[in-house]
This record gives C-alpha cells, structure tokens and sequence, in this order.
C-alpha cells in the first residue's frame, strides 16, 4: 500500500542514482577487498536505508512493505553485498523487536537500528541446527535474574559487523522443539559472546558472515524480546521476521536479474558473430525472452504478496512461494546471462560472472527452495481443511 505516490517517487529516483553512481562503479573494489568503503555507508546512513522498515515513532522512514520491495528492487541492480549490510537492520535484525519487544526495548534499540548507528544480526543456525531450527541446542540457563547463554552460532550474516545480536536458544531443555525456545537482545561487546574469523565464500564478497560463540554469556531476563513473560515464545517470533524477510530476498533477487538481464541485451547488441549482432540470433533472443518473463513473473508476485502483507493478510504461504520462484529465477537467469556472454562471460571482467557465483547464494538462506516447497504444501493442506 503506497502512501504518498510522489514522495515514493522521489525515494526510488534517489535510490536509482545513488546505485547507478556510487555503487556500481564501486563493485570491483568491493570484491577485491572484501569491505564496503566507509563513505558508501555513510551515505547509506545519511538516506535512512538501515532503517527504512522501522517506524517514524523510531526514527525509521516507516515504509509498507510493497514500498520496501520498490527499494528492493533498486538495490537489487548492484552487488548483494551493499544491500546485506542493511538489510539485517531492516529485517531479521530489527523486525522481531518491533513485533513481539517491549516499548523500553523498542525505544531503546530501533532508534540505533534506523540511523545505522549499529548493526544488528540475527543469531538462529547452528552447526547441527539449520533448517531444521526448532533443534537448536544453545542453552540459556536461569540464574536469578539472569540467564547464562552457552552455545555456537554458525553463518551469522554481518556478525563481524553487528552491535546487537538476537539470539534464539532453549531456556526449557525439558521442552522439545520450537516450544523451548526463546529470543535474547544481546549487545557485542557483552562479556562472554565472541565473534569468529571471516568465513571465505563463494560469492558475496563485502558482505561478512562468522560464527558467533556463547561462553557463560550473562544476559539480563529484561534482555528477553518481550520480556520473561514471553519466554519460550522466541521461535514464533522468528518465524514472524521471516515472512517480510523472505519478500525482501525476493526482491532483491528481481533486482539482480533485470540488472543482468540489461547487460546481456548490451552484450548481445555489441558482440558481433557471423556478420550480425548476436542480438539477431533467435536462440539468443529466446534466452532473453525467458529470462524477461521469468523475472516480471517474480516482480508481480512480490508486490501482490507485499500487497497483500500491506492488507493485514497472512502471507506466509505467499512469502514462501516468491521465495521460490524469485530465487530459483535469479539462478537461471545467470546462467543465461553467462551464455549469451559465452567465453567472456566465464571472465571476471564482466560482472556477470560475480554475479553467477553471488546468486547462488539466495536459493539457500531465509529458507533453502526445499523448505519454502515444505511450507507451500503445509499452507495448501492447512487451508484445504
């Protein structure tokens, strides 16, 4: 639901420039050295990007969700890695405090969370717990007042970077599963949590992922997303975050493949075979075609699920298949763009070949394409009944 058309407008023309101007020209560094320039971030401070889904009340631009995935799709046009560094802040980082967190925890860490002052990650996998969440093992044991948390977290995204932590571990080991479970607002530099080194990764190079290791970690039960009260409800809350979550990876994924989508059409009318440009090759023509359509099919499902979202509508089912699809379709449509490329497009002097290795990373994370199938199908049988 898009409130002030012409304000909107102005949004997305600002966001366009500053991704065609500051950020495209600024891929290659990013992946040679692994780090988002320092000026880039505060720009993307200085736009209010880190809090563009936190409300005004919270100093947040308070955007709807179809007006999220409008930005979305802008920055989904250069590498993922400028767009994950606040993504975390705008979703999982951010959204489980707004939903289910006290007004002291509100006030006390949205306002941080909008301005990019910290950055926030969410602290769920584990080495032996991944999509199957509810079998986390971290502990979070009750001493007074306080609780000690023990555990390993694994493939935290932006870990290195955050200033808050929301950590999901089992405060009831008596209770099997997702019941167990809560969710603990934890700061970086509280005694006991530590931060490993740098995973190396087959794309995404600038956006930082590492484990984050729980010894003794004391944290206060007001930490708590809401509060003691709430305990043993952590998992429903992640489960919440996820739905707006997986809409913005959708998005992004729309973004990503109409930007390659505008460099093999480039490519295409530039590179000139058997006398004519490849453009004119019906078999090039058909690889553009497919990739055109596939990806305006997953723009409109993104926006009628937003839509929907927007509406009040439970969207989990609809969350889960834009998950699908768009992931799925960013896939493909890199491998066209490599082929219409063809030798060039297996050099690293043409980012499709980056982006080959940084898509792949969609169909995995906020829910592997496996588990969005499982969530489909759970949502059609629960409905059918």
């Amino acid at each position: 639901m898009i409130r002030d058309r012409a304000v909107l407008d102005q949004i997305l023309d600002t966001v366009s420039r500053f991704v065609a101007e500051q950020l495209v020209p600024r891929e290659d560094l990013v992946a040679a050295e692994d780090r988002i320039p320092d000026d880039v971030v505060a720009t993307m401070r200085e736009m209010g990007l880190f809090g563009m889904t936190i409300p005004e009340e919270y100093g947040g631009l308070g955007m709807t969700a179809e007006e999220e995935m409008l930005v979305a799709f802008e920055l989904g046009r250069t590498s993922p890695a400028f767009r994950s560094l606040i993504g975390t802040n705008n979703g999982i980082g951010s959204q489980g405090i707004l939903l289910d967190g006290t007004e002291e925890q509100k006030r006390r860490w949205l306002p941080r969370l909008a301005a990019g002052e910290i950055v926030g990650a969410f602290a769920l996998t584990e080495p032996d717990s991944g999509s199957d969440a509810a079998s986390l093992k971290t502990s979070a044991v009750p001493d007074g007042d306080t609780y000690l948390l023990n555990g390993t977290k694994r493939y935290i995204t932006n870990a290195p970077d955050a200033g808050l932590f929301t950590v999901m571990a089992r405060t009831n080991s008596d209770i099997p599963g997702a019941a167990g479970i809560s969710a603990f607002l934890v700061p970086a530099d509280t005694p006991g949590l530590s931060v490993g080194s740098l995973e190396e990764k087959m794309g995404q190079r600038g956006a930082h992922v590492a484990d984050v290791v729980l010894e003794n970690c004391r944290v206060d039960a007001s930490q708590m997303i809401g509060g003691p009260a709430r305990e043993g409800e952590g998992f429903g809350t992640a489960m919440k975050v996820l739905d707006r979550g997986r809409l913005h990876i959708s998005a992004v994924c729309v973004g990503i493949a109409e930007r390659l989508i505008d460099d093999a059409v480039a490519f295409a009318k530039s590179r000139v075979q058997f006398g004519v440009p490849i453009a004119r090759h019906q078999l090039v023509q058909a690889m553009l075609a497919d990739s055109k359509t596939e990806a305006y099919a997953a723009r409109t499902m993104v926006l009628d699920a937003a839509r929907r979202r927007d509406d009040g509508e439970n969207v989990t089912l609809h969350a889960s298949c834009a998950k699908l699809f768009a992931s799925e379709m960013v896939g493909r449509v890199a491998d066209r763009a490599v082929q219409i490329h063809g030798g060039a497009g297996y050099i690293a002097d043409y980012p499709v070949e980056r982006f080959y290795r940084d898509v792949r990373l969609f169909r995995l994370y906020e829910g592997t394409s496996q588990i969005q199938q499982l969530i489909i199908a759970r949502e059609m049988i629960r409905d059918a009944s």
